[in-house]
């Protein structure tokens, strides 16, 4: 997980006196980015106060101060959401297991309503895989049992598969954008849930089994995932472009439905295809379990 003064202090060295619109003068300078002074009096706050936010010895620190400090460090509204949620942590948050998600009944009526030619899927706030049609399972996870996601021990697991499985490393023709983008949006997850044992586990685990994944985790850059483009190399039905979109429900805002769009006409084949073959293929009855490859629960 993340702190406060971690990301303050990262922060910091990413914005220089001359984007602050500070003079330097000419004078050598021993840290890449604003001094804590300089940032303190930037901020309108006193040196001592941001000195105890970097330390995590503020515990109240208010919307103005912390909505001061996302505008000297240049934050992005995400970051600057980020910012907001870190700094309501408590001093020592304990972790707990929270409760086995489930999707709710109308994002399922959502999912079932939707053509089989849209490729669609119900994730959790970590990532895993809740509900998803069979087009959705065909493009993304065809390796993978259809009725994996019904079972809360194997569903599978977007991060894990896209950090430790071959077969989703190979699908994805612009992996390492979209690598970037899941760490980044797995962070603004961890500001959002600092007690949740399971995501600390998740990112450990991904520390730890990867090194991609350990280097751009100590970048800590944050950002949300909710459209975007995924450029594929399907084994069925070969090259195709496809952008996803996410829907948020407010019955259950943790859960995001993420639906796959062609980009041109000979993905939209592709689509078509696809789906084909899905319905065709009945029980979606794959050899080979999420659990053999590592990636599920």
């Amino acid at each position: 997980m993340e702190s406060l003064g971690a990301f303050l202090k990262r922060r910091r060295d990413l914005v220089t006196p001359e984007m602050a619109g500070l003079r330097t003068y000419g004078t050598t300078r021993r840290v890449p980015g604003l001094r804590r002074e300089e940032l303190a009096q930037l901020a309108g706050v006193s040196v001592g106060y941001y000195i105890r936010l970097e330390q995590g010895q503020a515990e109240s620190a208010s919307e103005q101060v912390l909505d001061a400090l996302a505008r000297v460090l240049q934050l992005d509204p995400i970051e600057a959401v980020h910012l907001h949620n870190l700094a309501r942590q408590p001093g020592n948050p304990g972790l707990s297991e929270p409760p086995a998600e489930e999707p709710h009944p109308r994002v399922v009526a959502l999912l079932e309503s939707l053509s089989e030619a849209m490729p669609a899927i119900v994730l959790g706030r970590r990532g895993d895989v809740l509900a998803w049609n069979r087009t959705g399972h065909a493009l993304m996870a065809e390796h993978v049992p259809f009725a994996a996601p019904q079972d809360a021990a194997r569903r599978p697991s977007v991060p894990r598969m896209f950090f430790l499985d071959p077969f989703t490393r190979d699908l994805h023709r612009n992996w390492t954008e979209l690598a970037r983008v899941h760490v980044a949006y797995l962070r603004l997850t961890a500001g959002r849930f600092p007690t949740d044992a399971l995501l600390a586990k998740l990112i450990g685990e991904l520390t730890m089994r990867s090194a991609e994944f350990a280097t751009l985790w100590a970048e800590g850059e944050v950002a949300d995932c909710t459209v975007g483009t995924m450029h594929l190399r399907h084994p069925t039905v070969g090259a195709a472009s496809v952008s996803y979109q996410v829907w948020l429900q407010p019955d259950s805002p943790d859960h995001r439905l993420e639906v796959y769009t062609p980009n041109d006409p000979g993905s939209a084949d592709a689509l078509r295809l696809l789906a084909h073959r899905s319905a065709a293929s009945g029980s979606g009855d794959f050899p080979q379990r999420a659990a053999e490859h590592g990636f599920a629960h």
